[in-house]
């Protein structure tokens, strides 16, 4: 009789391994990676990047647990989650992705146990990586306004094949920093969510939670322009309802736009920015112009005070001459 085929020996959880090692799921596992999948989408009201980040995360999880030798769900204990998350912080991977990575562990295997799908929660004593609090990259009122007449300047003055693209620049650039959204939500705002005249924006944030923005005069002016010259000459038949449209009539995505907001920090002579850093500069400024945390936190769309609050450290100077004219004891 021919010798049974042999799968690869059983490692130590904390030797390495390289994805390429990594074997297929068993169809038990493969099942309750799907179920858990629906389960966030149905119950968990995470975005669907969150959503995406936290499946593959599993999986990989899963994947290494077979490959050190787990047969089944309850074979995922505390020594092979340690080894998982340590093979991954030896290859260099940063501590917010680690913590990231330790959240989906949990999160999945306190459902598969509530599932029935496991004995216990092997989770229960796994702790999660500290993430330093990094503070903001911030831009200058003064570079920011720089950054903005850049783009205003390059759209008015653009001709032929190039006015589109430059004016679409203009409104994105305007809308991130005059409305604090994120990049994300930018491009999936619609054109029927715009309301130019009055100025405010709807976006989807995350957790598919709805929020009404309002934005200034300037970026107005840019979401206009784009409207009326830039957005017909590149929308086609199949182009929908986008605000934002590409080169090629398909609705603008996240890539593009960083790329057009870091190509406008070189254009304006300002330190290197993404998207992200308008936001955090939006939210600095409402504070730095006497705005409260609660309405910041309205228009950023945060789902807890104690993340608009990273924003305060760069109004400690405001802070304290409020300090020393309101208080007594100054």
């Amino acid at each position: 009789m021919a010798p049974t085929p042999q799968g690869p020996a059983p490692r130590s959880p904390g030797a390495p391994v390289h994805a390429a090692d990594l074997p297929p799921l068993p169809a038990e596992m493969a099942d309750a990676v799907a179920r858990f999948g629906k389960h966030l989408d149905a119950q968990r009201g995470h975005s669907v990047h969150t959503r995406r980040a936290y499946v593959a995360d599993v999986t990989g999880l899963l994947r290494f647990a077979v490959r050190h030798g787990a047969h089944s769900l309850d074979d995922v204990q505390l020594q092979v989650l340690r080894g998982w998350l340590g093979s991954q912080a030896e290859r260099g991977l940063a501590r917010a992705t680690l913590a990231r990575r330790g959240a989906a562990a949990r999160a999945f295997l306190r459902w598969a146990h509530h599932a029935g799908l496991t004995a216990a929660d092997a989770s229960d004593r796994l702790a999660s990586p500290k993430v330093p609090r990094t503070l903001p990259t911030v831009l200058t009122a003064e570079a920011a306004g720089r950054m903005l007449d850049t783009a205003r300047d390059d759209a008015l003055a653009a001709e032929g094949d190039d006015r589109p693209a430059a004016l679409r620049a203009w409104a994105a650039a305007e809308l991130l920093y005059g409305s604090g959204i994120r990049v994300g939500e930018l491009v999936a705002v619609d054109v029927h969510d715009v309301d130019v005249r009055e100025r405010l924006v709807r976006v989807l944030g995350k957790g598919g939670k709805e929020r009404v923005v309002p934005f200034g005069v300037p970026a107005a002016r840019a979401v206009a322009t784009w409207l009326d010259e830039g957005r017909p000459t590149l929308a086609g038949a199949g182009t929908g309802p986008a605000l934002l449209v590409g080169d090629r009539g398909g609705r603008w995505g996240q890539r593009q736009a960083r790329e057009a907001v870091h190509r406008l920090a070189a254009r304006a002579g300002v330190d290197d920015v993404a998207p992200h850093a308008l936001r955090h500069s939006a939210a600095t400024h409402l504070l730095q112009g006497g705005s409260d945390l609660r309405s910041v936190q309205e228009v950023l769309g945060h789902a807890n005070l104690a993340t608009t609050q990273r924003y305060t450290h760069v109004d400690s100077d405001r802070l304290r001459a409020v300090y020393a004219q309101a208080f007594p004891r100054a």
